[in-house]
């Protein structure tokens, strides 16, 4: 199973003591405003489930996020096959979700980038997507500070109620190619 880390980050297996912070993660308003709705602790431990039997299967999933300096878990950082068909499938997707704490220090961008070397350098993907309601800029913002384009392809999000605000959707993505120049690029600058 792929572990992996940053100079401040610890990207790792989930462990029990993880759940109850999680959830409470989910549980929180402001970390939740770009999904439909906030996800109780039985929907938030299943999640965890499923990531830890894709361990399993395939060596990757999302990882469980912890701060280095203190072993603080902060939230996940990771890569996924969507459950859902969407309009582009098959692919797989980097995703990350952060306690509200955390914002602010790039810890989310610094996480996606050691994910996206375990995608293209470990795992030998070919393209890696990100996707997320049109209005989350936040998240948009980090899409593109690791490097990631908007596709022009914007679509509803099949699990997202008719009618929602949130339901429209854009899609970002980053192809080996890409990624290897910009991160030739990165290190002669």
């Amino acid at each position: 199973m792929i572990e992996t880390g940053t100079p401040r980050l610890v990207l790792r297996q989930w462990r029990d003591t993880d759940r109850a912070p999680f959830a409470a993660l989910n549980s929180d308003a402001r970390v939740m405003e770009f999904f439909p709705a906030l996800i109780a602790r039985a929907a938030s431990d299943a999640s965890i489930d499923a990531w830890q039997a894709q361990f399993q299967e395939r060596g990757w999933s999302n990882w469980a996020v912890e701060l280095r300096a203190s072993g603080e878990f902060i939230g996940f950082v990771g890569l996924t096959v969507p459950k859902r068909v969407l309009p582009f499938s098959p692919c797989v997707e980097i995703g990350w979700r952060l306690a509200s704490l955390h914002w602010g220090r790039g810890l989310a961008t610094e996480g996606a980038r050691a994910a996206l070397r375990v995608g293209f350098e470990r795992i030998n993907l070919r393209e890696v997507v990100s996707f997320t309601a049109l209005n989350n800029l936040r998240s948009r913002a980090v899409m593109e500070r690791i490097g990631m384009h908007n596709a022009g392809e914007d679509f509803a999000h099949p699990g997202v109620p008719l009618g929602n605000p949130l339901r429209a959707h854009c899609l970002y993505r980053l192809p080996v190619a890409q990624w290897r120049a910009q991160e030739e690029e990165r290190c002669r600058g």
